[in-house]
């Protein structure tokens, strides 16, 4: 008797935080809460706290029965739902936090002194005409003819 009265008071003790938690907006959490809460309930109810109960003919136990499905079916949708999302809350504020990009210096945009790393410029050709046949002269030289 006095089993039963514990696993009572844990269940509604752990179904005023999740009703706490999900005042906060952390549905996710609150579902879960709530799921863990509702296991001892589940258990009592279905006899396995006082196991030789009459368990197979109570409306009680299948009710239990029911409590304790309904438990797994939020642990099943809350994980469900944290994959799709991308994993824990530590993790999406993980990735969040590497997608900001950092910070410009000051400076940064202020135009380099130094030598840069862009190639030479070309000198501009003299004419037109020289340098049309400059290009194929250069070629013929280099493969001897």
């Amino acid at each position: 008797m006095i089993a039963e009265t514990v696993c009572s008071a844990v269940s509604a003790a752990g179904l005023g935080i999740a009703a706490v938690t999900a005042y906060r907006k952390r549905f996710l959490a609150a579902a879960r809460i709530a799921a863990y809460s509702l296991v001892p309930l589940g258990l009592v109810m279905t006899g396995v706290v006082d196991w030789l109960a009459d368990t197979a003919f109570s409306p009680t136990a299948w009710a239990g029965f029911g409590v304790l499905g309904l438990s797994w079916v939020l642990f099943a949708t809350t994980r469900t739902v944290e994959r799709r999302r991308g994993g824990t809350r530590k993790e999406r504020k993980a990735a969040r936090a590497a997608a900001r990009p950092e910070a410009v210096a000051p400076g940064a945009s202020a135009p380099s002194l130094g030598q840069g790393s862009r190639p030479a410029a070309r000198p501009a050709p003299a004419s037109r005409g020289e340098d049309d046949f400059s290009d194929i002269e250069a070629i013929l030289k280099k493969h001897g003819i």
